[in-house]
């Protein structure tokens, strides 16, 4: 699920469990020191030590819950903070780094580069499951190239639009593997801040602001 672009997420209305058993354990523990010191003998007081291991005890629990509190605050604060920076993608032009693209229209293009010419290069591209649906030979020499599909498998069935990775795997001329890189591009339309991290629609796919490696107007 997706949502038009905002900058700032809601938080969560309730209170953790764990936040309303810590602290219900710290209002237990109060009272029964309280109590504790209202009826003690007055000809046999509170052994000091004890006193004073249970004042220990209630300021750990104190720091606890006001750790918890500080710590929930910094991450709202992140949250918002990643929300903003995100919406500076709206309608700018990305390089992808993490070799997906976006099939759309019966259309999807990458760049992939070889480090060195190389002997032969296999291409193939697996779908959002990770199944490869394409397989075949790809340029040589070395440098960037590009690659554009036409959605369909070997097969020639036009497959459904989506996110799909484009892999490369060549082998130089002395048979060792040569270095590879693969990137795509497009233009964000949308953020979703639906989850805990926001994403970046590009297309028919989601990409995590991690995975840009330049912006463009």
């Amino acid at each position: 699920m997706t949502i038009t672009p905002t900058s700032s997420t809601a938080l969560p209305a309730a209170t953790p469990d764990s936040m309303k058993q810590l602290s219900g354990n710290f209002s237990t523990f109060l009272t029964l020191l309280t109590t504790q010191l209202k009826n003690q003998d007055p000809t046999s007081p509170m052994d000091s030590n004890a006193f004073t291991q249970q004042l220990v005890m209630y300021s750990q629990v104190e720091q606890q819950i006001d750790s918890n509190a500080n710590l929930k605050t910094l991450i709202s604060q992140g949250s918002s903070n990643a929300a903003a920076v995100t919406t500076g993608y709206l309608g700018k032009r990305v390089s992808i780094t993490n070799g997906n693209a976006s099939l759309n229209g019966g259309a999807a293009n990458w760049t992939y580069n070889l480090a060195t010419a190389a002997a032969s290069t296999q291409i193939s591209i697996t779908d959002a499951n990770g199944k490869t649906v394409y397989a075949g030979a790809g340029e040589t020499a070395s440098g960037n190239h590009s690659f554009a599909w036409d959605g369909k498998d070997n097969n020639g069935n036009q497959l459904a639009d989506g996110t799909y990775q484009l892999k490369v795997a060549a082998i130089g001329t002395g048979g060792g593997s040569v270095t590879s890189s693969v990137a795509s591009a497009g233009t964000v339309s949308q953020i979703d801040l639906t989850g805990g991290t926001p994403k970046l629609i590009i297309g028919n796919m989601e990409v995590s602001p991690g995975d840009i490696a330049a912006i463009s107007n």
